[in-house]
């Protein structure tokens, strides 16, 4: 038949071209994980406010102050609609650079020749977490931290040392708390022979893991583990991660010390007492 009879051909066109256009499934838009945005996570329906990303993860808030962890991605609802959340961009520094210590980076200095003074710094764990937030510091000012294994020989150690005016000793004690072991063996080394040239601080927790705020691994706040249990394995236990052997335990501290980024991932009772080292240590005759 002619279409100039019957008009245009009807059955010729591609009769599915408009259904495979409207089927065709719109693009999820994409938002950064900005600070204290609002989102739920679709799944569960668990909604929260972002307070921090790290390593492809979100932490989110809700309203009572509970924290949760979720993947960057798709699955989450702004709003009502599905967006993918990703990393906030970082932004570009308009200032000075700052260390993980907040202090200002010396980019154009080598590692100074080490004093003679030194930190000793009670605990494996505790010795890593002081070089990851002020190990920058603590080269440009030439200070070595000695790791120390325990508390108990700090006299013995104090002596063999030999502090002097020019040669101080800074220690840091897990714990260090009135009436404590610590505190007693503290004031012991403070009239000692050597005393005016040693400067022992501590922080009150039981465990150096305890100086790391608790959100940043997503609790509101650190598990109280009853006495008679070994503190850190029940930790782990209170948390559900593995704990029965001390490979276990070493694995969990390197999760939590990845969480620490900077300064502001500790707990002020600790950032105030290896400040007041550094400065001990450093400061002239």
């Amino acid at each position: 038949m002619s279409d100039d009879l019957f008009g245009p051909d009807r059955y010729s066109a591609d009769v599915l071209a408009d259904f495979r256009q409207s089927r065709r499934p719109k693009p999820v838009p994409t938002v950064e994980a900005e600070h204290e945005l609002v989102i739920e996570w679709a799944d569960t329906g668990f909604c929260g406010a972002v307070v921090g990303t790290e390593s492809g993860h979100v932490q989110l808030e809700d309203f009572g102050g509970a924290i949760r962890v979720f993947p960057l991605g798709p699955g989450f609802l702004l709003e009502g609609k599905p967006v993918v959340l990703a990393a906030p961009a970082k932004q570009k520094a308009t200032g000075p650079l700052r260390s993980a210590s907040g202090s200002v980076a010396v980019t154009d200095h080598t590692a100074r020749v080490a004093r003679a003074s030194r930190i000793f710094v009670e605990g494996r764990h505790d010795a890593e977490l002081v070089e990851k937030v002020w190990g920058h510091d603590l080269r440009v000012e030439g200070v070595v931290v000695e790791y120390l294994e325990g508390v108990d020989d700090l006299d013995a150690v104090v002596r063999e040392f030999a502090p002097s005016a020019d040669r101080r000793i800074g220690v840091l004690v897990d714990h260090l708390v009135a009436g404590s072991k610590e505190s007693r063996i503290a004031d012991a080394v403070a009239r000692g022979p050597y005393g005016a040239h040693v400067l022992v601080v501590g922080h009150p927790f039981i465990d150096v893991w305890q100086a790391v705020k608790s959100a940043r691994i997503g609790l509101r706040e650190w598990p109280v583990i009853p006495r008679g249990i070994e503190w850190k394995h029940g930790i782990c236990e209170a948390l559900g991660w593995p704990h029965e052997e001390q490979a276990d335990i070493a694995r969990a501290w390197q999760r939590i010390l990845g969480r620490v980024e900077t300064f502001a991932d500790l707990e002020p009772a600790l950032l105030g007492r290896v400040e007041q080292l550094i400065d001990f240590v450093t400061e002239p005759e």
